[in-house]
């Protein structure tokens, strides 16, 4: 005889079961996307990833009864300027059913060396010809990216990142014999979901290039999880995007020397999924990397770290 009934899970015909398996349930969402890796050698930060949320009062995703592909994006990887990788990597794309969530977009200020996806745009590099990325690619209401920062004629590093929707990265800014200072990263957004607010997205710093004796000004990591640039004296690495949050990896620091040395950029953040579901829901998630947890208000909160399943199997009266 089939055992019709377990633990956390309603009886055959019961409340939210249907024949066949649970019926789909709307639910509220925020899916965050990788953040773009960091230029190599005083080269813009990494875009922020992506993000989109259904919280508060907006359209919810329908969850299928039964098992559910989470995806979530992977940090794009830092440029390596010994390795002649000075770009980077962008990050990877997160997604629930028709929701998705742009990874942020690698540094570089030449839209053709970006790609097709880009949450928050990565920045300029140090050239004054180079073209600010844009953003919110593929474009989304609200936007789920902010566009990248813009280079400066003085070479004193470039543009940050863009930001999780919330504003633009920062540009450079002085001339020739006065400070010079690297674009700082967009903020992110916060949303309180999971009943605390937490911001995701932030861009990354841009690294900074100058000569001995100038003032050591590299950008700063947009609110969210992005990651700071270099500084050039002492010459310095940039910092990573924060994991789970979607940050922009910030790019290394630069100088003329002699010799002329430069410090690498850093990977972005990966990025989150999380699903708001009645407190009655029974859930599975795998792998084990991933949870369900209580929301404070009562509600069941399955957060994905890594890419896995979801198993809903309806409602208990």
């Amino acid at each position: 005889m089939p055992i019709i009934g377990a633990i956390g899970g309603g009886s055959a015909g019961g409340y939210g079961q249907r024949k066949g398996g649970a019926a789909p349930i709307e639910v509220d969402y925020l899916v965050v996307a990788g953040g773009g890796g960091g230029r190599g050698a005083a080269g813009g930060g990494g875009g922020g990833g992506g993000m989109r949320t259904s919280f508060p009062g907006g359209t919810k995703v329908e969850i299928k009864g039964g098992n559910n592909t989470i995806t979530v994006g992977a940090g794009g990887a830092g440029g390596n300027q010994a390795l002649l990788t000075p770009l980077g990597s962008p990050g990877g794309t997160s997604s629930v059913q028709s929701i998705e969530s742009a990874g942020g977009g690698r540094a570089d200020g030449n839209p053709a060396n970006v790609g097709p996806s880009e949450g928050g745009a990565g920045g300029g590099v140090p050239d004054p010809g180079a073209t600010p990325n844009s953003g919110n690619v593929p474009p989304v209401s609200p936007p789920q990216g902010a566009p990248g920062g813009g280079p400066n004629s003085n070479n004193g590093g470039s543009g940050g990142g863009g930001g999780g929707a919330s504003g633009n990265a920062g540009t450079n800014i002085g001339s020739p014999g006065s400070p010079r200072t690297a674009g700082n990263g967009g903020n992110g957004t916060s949303t309180d979901i999971t009943g605390s607010s937490v911001t995701y997205g932030g861009g990354g710093g841009a690294g900074i290039y100058i000569n001995p004796g100038n003032p050591n000004l590299a950008g700063s990591g947009g609110s969210g999880g992005g990651g700071n640039g270099g500084n050039a004296w002492p010459v310095q690495d940039g910092t990573a995007g924060t994991n789970g949050l979607g940050g922009g990896g910030g790019s290394g620091g630069a100088n003329n020397g002699p010799p002329w040395t430069w410090r690498e950029g850093q990977p972005g953040g990966s990025g989150r999924v999380i699903l708001r579901f009645p407190s009655i829901s029974t859930l599975e998630v795998s792998p084990g990397t991933n949870t369900v947890t209580a929301h404070p208000g009562g509600d069941k909160l399955a957060t994905f770290n890594v890419t896995g399943n979801l198993k809903y199997s309806g409602e208990t009266s």
